[in-house]
């Protein structure tokens, strides 16, 4: 008799942006004759940069000549993109990371929920924010890492929790972890972490022999230069971070699908004798085994936005989604709400006092605007909702119209 992984029997219902393509699925189906205007998921809006369509193009018309022909390629990722990667993403900021410690895949959201396949799944406690992007949680929950789901929380994790009274931005916990979760700028919140709130973090991984899972997914929306964009920014991370990254929301990648994990040779976990291994070592045999590389056009893609040319594009879509950011922090203040992200990220995270999901609600069915509940997120982000900055102008500043009609009825 076949038999399921009966992990999954523990995982909620449906996906949180499930739930949500329901409802507005629902609502446009009832109402065909009232357009929608979605600033839920994190999805981009614009074209993808010249630089970037230039190189698809050529690396397209590669492959139609046998002389320049490509098949497989390294799993690990071509070598030209590997070391630009190495050098404007690490070296630039005096990051100790070299290009065979980077691993090229098809996206950080795939890479976040396969790298926890290398590590133990019994013994292993867990620490996780609250709210945080679901894959985090759910993907532990397949593992097998975690119990029940009790009032809304798995039994074996230590929930780390953000809040308005701590800035959104979670205190190292006071009981031992040994796989650390953290994304700054933060999904959902778009809050970021101090140099020196990354540097306890580090600290504490060292103190536990732990290992931190670093999501820097939307480090480019960066603009105060205080701000680290990497966890590698902190001297000896590279002995306990593994840090994910992706061309999705830096360069419009979401449906051409590019991103990066860099695993230091300098990491090192653990057997039940204690005897230690290298991440880097067992991360590579995953890999390897599992994957068979991003195309070779889209691979050049990537690379583009590494010239001066390709920054300077990219520079100019990430100004312009802060720009949409920008006005609807202005909107959301100006309606009596207080919120964070915005101005470091493209999330603006409010904070309506209100249940989420009413509030969602509220605004699909009074306003015609999607944004995303804060209780998907987790039980700290009841009360909130998330507002994407992905869209045009002309949408955003719409949407900002009819939602302040909306909440002064």
């Amino acid at each position: 008799m076949i038999r399921i992984n009966e992990n999954y029997l523990k995982l909620k219902a449906s996906y949180l942006f499930s739930d949500i393509a329901k409802r507005v699925t629902a609502y446009t189906t009832a109402h065909p004759d009232k357009p929608i205007i979605r600033l839920g998921i994190g999805d981009v809006t614009e074209a993808l940069p010249q630089v970037c369509i230039d190189a698809l193009k050529s690396g397209a018309d590669e492959l139609a000549n046998r002389a320049t022909f490509k098949g497989y390629g390294p799993e690990q990722g071509y070598a030209f993109l590997r070391e630009a990667i190495a050098t404007h993403d690490y070296a630039a900021r005096g990051c100790p990371i070299s290009a065979d410690e980077i691993f090229v895949s098809d996206g950080s959201k795939c890479d976040c929920g396969n790298i926890q396949e290398i590590f133990a799944t019994e013994g292993l406690q867990l620490a996780i924010p609250d709210p945080v992007y679901p894959v985090y949680v759910d993907t532990n929950v397949m593992a097998g890492r975690t119990g029940a789901n009790l009032d809304g929380r798995y039994e074996g994790i230590t929930y780390l929790e953000c809040t308005p009274a701590n800035g959104y931005v979670p205190a190292i916990p006071g009981t031992s972890s040994d796989l650390i979760y953290l994304c700054f700028p933060n999904n959902p919140t778009g809050a970021v972490a101090t140099r020196e709130q990354l540097t306890a973090w580090v600290a504490y991984a060292k103190a536990h022999k732990a290992i931190i899972l670093f999501d820097s997914a939307y480090e480019a929306y960066i603009r105060n230069p205080a701000i680290p964009h990497s966890i590698y920014e902190i001297p000896g991370a590279a002995e306990v971070a593994i840090e994910f990254r992706s061309f999705s929301k830096t360069a419009g990648f979401t449906g051409t699908r590019c991103a990066y994990t860099v695993v230091p040779k300098a990491l090192q976990a653990f057997d039940k004798a204690g005897n230690a291994h290298s991440v880097h070592a067992l991360w590579n045999r995953r890999h390897t085994t599992k994957f068979n590389g991003v195309s070779y056009p889209v691979q050049k893609a990537a690379a583009a936005i590494f010239t001066e040319t390709g920054k300077a594009q990219v520079k100019a879509m990430t100004d312009f989604y802060l720009g949409n950011a920008a006005l609807i922090r202005d909107a959301i203040t100006k309606l009596g709400f207080s919120c964070v992200g915005g101005d470091n990220a493209p999330y603006i995270w409010i904070n309506t006092g209100t249940d989420s999901w009413q509030f969602f609600d509220k605004l699909l069915n009074e306003a015609q605007v999607v944004c995303t509940p804060g209780a998907g997120f987790g039980k700290c982000g009841e009360g909130h909702v998330r507002i994407s900055a992905f869209n045009s102008r002309a949408n955003v500043e719409t949407a900002l119209a009819r939602i302040a009609a909306a909440l002064r009825k």
